[in-house]
């Protein structure tokens, strides 16, 4: 095939390249301006990966085996209707992911609520970007995680980026940051924060108090933006009762940071002429991130930021299609166009799209760990489909996840590798990768974006529409339920999120041709798109955006004699979520073979390690075995560990699943461990389980 404008596979920067086979040339495009990192460089080199899946497998004493297409759709399907009709529609749930296309997003919930009926159906997203979604709500009525261009932080003064570290886990993006005078909140001395005039350093878990007591320093310097306030809020008093008592001194006992530091952030960020503050992963993934989300929100309320063109809040979001893959129906609670499953005008609205009875369709069902924990088990699924995640590596208390997963009646993975989900599976479905099939995406600025097939995929090989259009058939829908093509997918998606938040239906396949810029909404054919949203208004009925109460209470579990130390998860440059890709690809794995834990040098000194040793990495829960790193401006009580890698190496075998009351987002980013040398006799009891993953990380 010629050569082709496309986007990069990993990341929600999704920069612009070209396609010519496998070789990847960087294209100007507005987020990344002719750059890529390290891992879209060497994205084509999957492409032609001798690790590729390109025939159906089936479990047979114990070993997979190659069978045909249609042998395996047979197989499923068969399966799954008895297990149903053993157990109930709920007895079997589909698992999704955040880098699935819009098609395909949007087609797995379709399946999961018509074709199977059931309501048991979440993604891996809940990992990442649900904190921030559920705070964006509250506060503007809608989640869309940059509402505005990227480009326009170009224009900014001052930046503040709390518990993000784009530097390593989106490179192409700190161009946009260039001129800019830079705030990090990061308990790491990360890349990002080398770049940032003003690096604050809270301990782990405490960044809620910080953005208390920085809003604080804000409202007692006389910079708290009034006019703004009483126009454009509303709830300003009802926060302001918890915020009065987060005076700097107060905040800088529970954070570390100095009440100077706060103050001068304050000031940093009031006498701008343009403002924004960002968050991403570091920040959100606590059992408080939805609050602490919101706090960081008020900060930027209270200076008058959001929906004012050169200023605003905004969430780095981190998977390919984070943004778009929570839009459109996989989502446990949610219908295409981001509407809310149990609205029955939603309900009504999206069932006569697609030609079912409303009171056919199930209710909301679990979160995604919820899900993970519940299957086997009496009253929960006896099945599962999984597309586009590898849990056992990346889902919370993994060791728990993996025994959860053996204990199925029948395991289904469609992936293009043999990841350590699939490795597991009964079923295993070899599906396109990214440049071998059309589809569209959302960035992280809310952008749809065509990503457009340049290569003819393998002899064997199905795109995931065609497996879901398969097994449709056979389960005994009509042909035309589930369309195999992307575009004749897409058309029925502009339907069915017209009039919702996330409106699409004035996208066409034709004007993402045609090179048009569309951010949602767009809601007609001859609209130009929202690339700035909230200039004039909010999305709650009243038009006003609302600060929310949010009080401290810091880390789910604090450490203790036993476990004197605290750990903290990321990812590293050369390597994408579960590492499931990344990992097979000689160039940068080689970089970055195996799990590391960065730790003081003291801290390790006083467990009998030296640099290079294996460590053991050990809670309440279970533990990781990883190489010691020293990192002389690491804190002596915090360590840090990559969550890329399986079996022993699983970072996520160890952190804390306590989960956000609002949003179901597990505690990621701060548990108490201890640390000694792999020589040591174990002594400590734990249970087995942790959890993590994302994309754009700090480790606040």
């Amino acid at each position: 095939m010629p050569q082709v404008d496309t986007h990069c596979p990993y990341c929600a920067l999704q920069c612009g390249m070209s396609l010519d086979g496998a070789r990847v040339t960087p294209r100007d495009f507005p987020v990344n301006a002719g750059g890529l990192c390290q891992k879209g460089w060497t994205s084509g080199t999957l492409l032609t990966s001798p690790k590729r899946l390109t025939t159906p497998m089936l479990r047979v004493n114990g070993a997979l085996e190659p069978v045909s297409w249609d042998f395996a759709l047979d197989h499923v399907a068969r399966k799954l209707q008895a297990i149903q009709a053993e157990h109930g529609p709920d007895g079997v749930a589909i698992f999704g992911g955040g880098g699935l296309t819009n098609e395909k997003a949007y087609l797995l919930g379709k399946f999961a609520r018509v074709a199977l009926g059931t309501s048991q159906i979440d993604y891996n997203g809940r990992f990442c970007m649900s904190s921030a979604a559920a705070a964006g709500i509250k506060a503007f009525g809608a989640d869309r995680g940059m509402p505005f261009p990227v480009t326009d932080l170009k224009q900014a003064d001052v930046v503040l980026l709390a518990g993000a570290n784009p530097a390593e886990t989106m490179p192409p993006f700190t161009q946009h940051l260039r001129g800019t005078d830079l705030i990090v909140v990061d308990p790491r001395r990360t890349p990002t924060a080398e770049l940032a005039s003003l690096h604050l350093a809270p301990a782990p878990g405490t960044d809620l108090a910080l953005a208390l007591g920085i809003l604080h320093a804000v409202v007692e310097g006389g910079h708290l933006d009034q006019s703004y306030v009483d126009d454009r809020t509303s709830g300003f008093a009802e926060m302001w009762r918890i915020a009065a008592s987060w005076w700097p001194e107060r905040a800088e006992r529970v954070t570390g940071v100095s009440a100077a530091d706060m103050r001068l952030a304050a000031e940093k960020l009031a006498n701008a002429r343009n403002a924004y503050v960002l968050t991403a992963r570091g920040t959100e993934q606590h059992a408080t991130g939805t609050a602490t989300v919101g706090a960081w929100i008020n900060l930027a309320l209270s200076l008058g930021l959001p929906g004012r063109q050169g200023s605003g809040y905004g969430c780095l979001t981190g998977q390919g299609n984070g943004q778009g893959g929570r839009e459109h129906g996989q989502k446990a609670d949610q219908l295409p166009g981001y509407r809310k499953l149990d609205d029955p005008a939603a309900r009504e609205y999206v069932a006569g799209v697609w030609g079912v009875d409303a009171s056919s369709l199930p209710g909301p069902g679990r979160s995604a760990t919820e899900l993970l924990e519940a299957l086997g088990q009496e009253n929960g699924p006896k099945a599962l489909m999984v597309f586009g995640s590898n849990v056992v590596v990346s889902a919370p208390r993994s060791q728990r996840v993996q025994d959860r997963l053996a204990s199925l009646d029948f395991l289904v993975v469609a992936d293009f590798v043999l990841s350590e989900t699939a490795a597991l599976a009964d079923v295993v479905l070899p599906v396109t990768q990214w440049a071998e099939e059309d589809g569209t995406l959302t960035n992280l600025e809310g952008r749809i974006l065509l990503r457009r097939k340049a290569l003819t995929p393998p002899p064997g090989v199905r795109s995931d529409l065609d497996v879901l259009h398969g097994l449709g058939q056979r389960l005994g829908q009509p042909e035309n339920r589930f369309p195999a093509d992307a575009e004749t997918v897409f058309e029925e998606l502009r339907i069915a999120s017209k009039g919702g938040i996330a409106d699409y239906s004035g996208v066409s396949y034709d004007r993402l041709r045609n090179g048009e810029a569309l951010h949602w909404p767009v809601p007609e054919s001859d609209h130009p798109g929202t690339p700035r949203m909230f200039l004039e208004s909010f999305a709650h009925p009243d038009g006003r955006a609302r600060f929310v109460p949010v009080e401290h209470t810091g880390p789910a579990e604090l450490p203790d004699d036993e476990f004197p130390l605290q750990a903290t998860t990321g990812r590293v440059l050369q390597h994408y979520q579960s590492g499931a890709q990344t990992r097979l690809i000689g160039e940068l794995n080689d970089v970055v073979p195996e799990v590391f834990v960065e730790v003081h040098p003291d801290t390790a000194k006083r467990a009998g390690l030296e640099e290079g040793d294996r460590a053991v990495v050990r809670s309440r829960r279970g533990e990781t075995v990883a190489r010691v790193r020293f990192t002389q401006s690491l804190k002596p009580d915090l360590i840090f560990l990559p969550f890329h890698f399986p079996g022993e190496q699983r970072a996520n075998l160890f952190t804390n699943p306590a989960l956000d009351p609002v949003s179901r987002m597990p505690e990621f980013k701060v548990c108490a461990v201890s640390l000694e040398s792999k020589t040591v006799v174990r002594s400590a009891s734990v249970e087995g389980g942790g959890g993590g993953m994302d994309g754009v990380d700090g480790a606040a």
